[in-house]
């Protein structure tokens, strides 16, 4: 009893600090992936439940994901059957009298019925298909419309790099790009935030870049995404602002341990040459290999000269470390902008914000089905969405990701595939164009066939991501 009381006194609460496990980082983004994802497949589906019950069209079962032999939970209302499914690959509204995922073929072989979908007027008809992709389109500007109401946007401006960008790796130097280019255009277009830059290149075909006081037009490669995937979601950004050499530690075997150099301390000079950025800390320590050098830096806000040793290789035996932005606006290197917004300012920035990630989206969708770039490579499922999500929660965050799935499945669901709701769309307009309806049999198999592509597209993006685990 003793020997525990004595463990127990010298055991401080800073001890207990709740430490995430790679299990615990998963089952974080998870959660948050099946939160979202049954949010949306919810809202969709009423989207179609909806219209259908105020045009008296029967409506036998709404399910949140799919429940192929069995249900997690089921429960009948009215003529209703509510029900969770054990399949999470989406959900779906059974609506009598219409040719759906269900295949209920031996329903169609009968007369049909007032309350059935085929009974209902084209246009009715129409608008219940639609209902689905139009509430994941208005559920998307209305998240962002919230987002810049409560929290506006911060961000760094593409202007605010004066010195130009930070070029880390081969992909980037292979784009045309050098440390200290300055980014004009991509696509004749501006570029406010320094952020979006990595997606335009992904999405573009050319840009403008101002190097040494001259401008340059280049082209980007047709392999870019293809290469860019290949690196893997590791690699870091091929792309950076620039940062300040800061000392993050110095380590007891380093050459310099004994030196005076500190953590923290920001290298300002080499011998006396002024250097702003990491990268002109590495070019200059590659001249000096083997020499003894003067190494000035910023510390307390006083100008330190500390004599140093480079090795052979061009190093300090030391690591540094990156500053987050606010700490680098507060040194001077970079300024950042602030927006706040009113609710009524927030509504054509959010509006504007949820045609901007759909627009983005089209053009990277045009990449994939473009062979040559390669970009199909990238194309992810279960895993690849999951992963987008933090392993720290936040609603900001968790909030945004809803916003751009939501509209990600509108589009989606927009494509004129068979099983799709444009699909369904498609032989609807052609039935109000031609004034002819498309046949139940041909209805039927063109259900399976779009399926079926559908299941092909699921294996591949799935296969693809099972793929990257491995590799």
């Amino acid at each position: 009893m003793q020997t525990f009381t004595t463990v127990v006194k010298n055991v401080h609460l800073s001890d207990f600090k709740f430490r995430r496990t790679p299990f615990m980082e998963i089952l974080i983004k998870a959660s948050q992936f099946i939160l979202s994802l049954s949010l949306l497949i919810v809202l969709h589906e009423l989207g179609h439940f909806i219209p259908a019950k105020l045009f008296k069209t029967r409506v036998e079962k709404f399910y949140l994901f799919f429940d192929y032999k069995f249900s997690l939970f089921k429960k009948k209302v009215g003529e209703t059957v509510y029900g969770i499914g054990w399949i999470p690959l989406g959900g779906y509204v059974k609506i009598a009298g219409m040719i759906d995922e269900s295949m209920d073929t031996e329903q169609m072989q009968q007369p049909a019925q007032p309350w059935e979908f085929r009974s209902k007027p084209a246009w009715q008809r129409l608008i219940i298909m639609l209902g689905g992709v139009i509430v994941n389109f208005v559920l998307g500007i209305l998240i962002y419309i919230c987002l810049m109401w409560a929290y506006g946007e911060k961000y760094l401006p593409n202007e605010s790099l004066k010195d130009g960008v930070w070029v880390q790796d081969q992909l980037g130097k292979d784009l045309g790009l050098e440390t200290g280019d300055k980014i004009l255009t991509i696509d004749g277009q501006k570029i406010e935030k320094f952020r979006e830059l990595p997606l335009e290149f992904i999405n573009g075909n050319n840009y403008t870049i101002e190097r040494n006081g001259t401008v340059l037009e280049k082209e980007i490669p047709t392999d870019f995404i293809s290469k860019l995937v290949d690196r893997g979601k590791d690699a870091g950004a091929f792309i950076m602002y620039r940062q300040p050499f800061v000392i993050g530690q110095v380590p007891e075997d380093s050459p310099n341990s004994k030196s005076g150099l500190q953590k923290k301390d920001v290298i300002t000079a080499i011998n006396g040459t002024p250097v702003t950025y990491f990268d002109q800390v590495q070019v200059a320590l590659e001249s000096k290999k083997g020499e003894e050098i003067n190494v000035t830096v910023k510390r307390d806000n006083q100008n330190i000269t500390i004599p140093a040793k480079v090795s052979d290789e061009g190093k300090l035996g030391i690591y540094a470390t990156s500053l987050p932005l606010t700490d680098l606006e507060k040194l001077g290197y970079y300024s950042l902008a602030e927006k706040t917004y009113s609710f009524g300012e927030a509504i054509p920035a959010g509006t504007k914000k949820a045609w901007t990630t759909l627009t983005n989206y089209i053009k990277q969708m045009k990449k994939i089905l473009n062979p040559s770039t390669g970009a199909y490579k990238g194309l992810g499922g279960f895993i690849s969405i999951g992963s987008i999500f933090p392993s720290e929660f936040s609603w900001q965050t968790f909030w945004n990701i809803t916003a751009f799935l939501s509209i990600m499945l509108g589009f989606m669901n927009l494509l004129p595939i068979p099983a799709l709701d444009g699909g369904h769309v498609v032989f609807t307009l052609w039935e109000m164009i031609t004034g002819k309806k498309p046949g139940d049999k041909f209805l039927e198999y063109a259900q399976i066939t779009g399926f079926i592509l559908l299941i092909a597209l699921l294996l591949f993006a799935n296969g693809n991501d099972i793929f990257r685990l491995f590799k």
